[in-house]
């Protein structure tokens, strides 16, 4: 029966890809929701939205290259319950496929608010469908608004303005990205918006929606009505692991999983990407990390685990953001930590490092500055001082 990978996006075909790399002969198959061939998620909301490129999506693999990875790939079939017993996955056909190692990479599912889902003007932006129809939306004009000011959001709000469409944030923290962040790196993140023309309303949330068939405005808890020819909601995602819920697996903001992304207590089950909560070797906790990196690197793990080989060296979580022409990158936990700024985005030299209670860096934030991002990487790793790493920002 050989190895089943449920779930066709990055995490999934990343890791057949390093199974294959290192030699892995046994048969494979994947299956995978959408009726398409793989392809890469960060694109959906940069280049599918950039008014210089194409709507289509970027694969991941080509059919040759599905082919020369001897690989079962089938598109349009979703799983819907697992039996470790029995060792199959049932899909919603019925259909049952058996396996002798399973690799869960289901990822995550948007979520929503109530009554977008009765709206057609109202958008997630978790597939390539999704990014084809917000790329209408833009192409038309108007005016929208964004429910959330994390980084989907701000992306699409970059997105909107560079097709000339009148947008407004609503973001219901002080600042953007304050919890991950802290409020002062959020609030010089949030003057982005304000230099590009986008507007930012923070400290206030959604109400409702206006509108029978088509959204016309969206209500906010202060009163006050945001006119709307489209809406984007970004206020994060959960775990799909709603098909599992009778499987018997360990779920709990995630699939618990060991250092080797092993699910506790269920040999021959693996779990990996934004789907997979994991005993993270840098750290020693449990984490579960929503970045494409870290999908990439969950990849190499299962791969050197179902082979016996050693364990990679865990890498640091690390997530890029591109919005209005710059790009934002992020290294390490910077929640852990307590922000030391300098610079701004108004001069294109924001730089923010984050210390921990023995001044210990934990995590850096960089713009357009790739190759100082790359000196907090190998500080963070060290466990340097912040102060050592940065010399003495103001």
């Amino acid at each position: 029966m050989g190895l089943l990978v449920v779930g066709a996006s990055v995490a999934g075909v990343r890791t057949v890809q390093a199974l294959r790399a290192r030699g892995y002969r046994d048969a494979v198959t994947i299956i995978g929701e959408e009726c398409q061939l793989p392809y890469d998620k960060p694109p959906l909301s940069k280049e599918m939205l950039d008014t210089r490129a194409g709507a289509a999506p970027v694969r991941l693999l080509t059919q040759e290259e599905i082919d020369a990875l001897e690989v079962d790939l089938r598109t349009g079939v979703r799983a819907v319950g697992l039996d470790v017993q029995r060792k199959v996955v049932v899909t919603d056909d019925g259909s049952e496929i058996g396996y002798d190692n399973v690799v869960i990479a289901t990822g995550v599912s948007a979520r929503t608010l109530p009554g977008a889902e009765s709206l057609d003007n109202v958008y997630t932006l978790r597939t390539a469908d999704d990014a084809a129809a917000l790329r209408r939306e833009l192409i038309r004009g108007r005016r929208g608004v964004i429910i959330g000011a994390g980084f989907i959001g701000a992306e699409v709000a970059s997105a909107a303005r560079a097709h000339g469409v009148e947008v407004t944030l609503v973001e219901t923290q002080q600042a953007p990205h304050a919890q991950q962040l802290g409020v002062d790196v959020g609030q010089a993140l949030g003057r982005l918006h304000a230099l590009h023309g986008s507007g930012l309303r923070t400290g206030v949330r959604f109400d409702g929606f206006v509108g029978a068939e088509r959204v016309t405005a969206v209500r906010l808890s202060d009163g006050t009505q945001l006119p709307a020819d489209f809406v984007v909601v970004g206020i994060g995602a959960r775990p799909a692991t709603d098909w599992l819920a009778r499987s018997g697996l360990p779920l709990a903001d995630g699939i618990s999983c060991d250092e080797s992304l092993g699910v506790l207590g269920f040999p021959g089950v693996y779990a990996v990407g934004d789907v997979a909560r994991w005993q993270h070797p840098f750290y020693g906790e449990p984490l579960r990390v929503e970045h494409w990196t870290n999908a990439n690197d969950h990849a190499a793990v299962v791969a050197a685990a179902l082979l016996g080989e050693p364990l990679p060296r865990a890498t640091l979580p690390y997530v890029w953001s591109d919005q209005y022409g710059r790009r934002i990158q992020i290294i390490g936990r910077p929640a852990l930590g307590t922000a030391i700024i300098r610079g701004g985005v108004e001069t294109d030299d924001l730089v923010a490092v984050y210390a921990d209670e023995n001044g210990v860096l934990v995590g850096a934030l960089v713009v357009d500055n790739p190759r100082l991002l790359m000196k907090f990487r190998r500080a963070i790793a060290r466990g340097q001082l912040a102060a050592e790493s940065v010399g003495a920002p103001s």
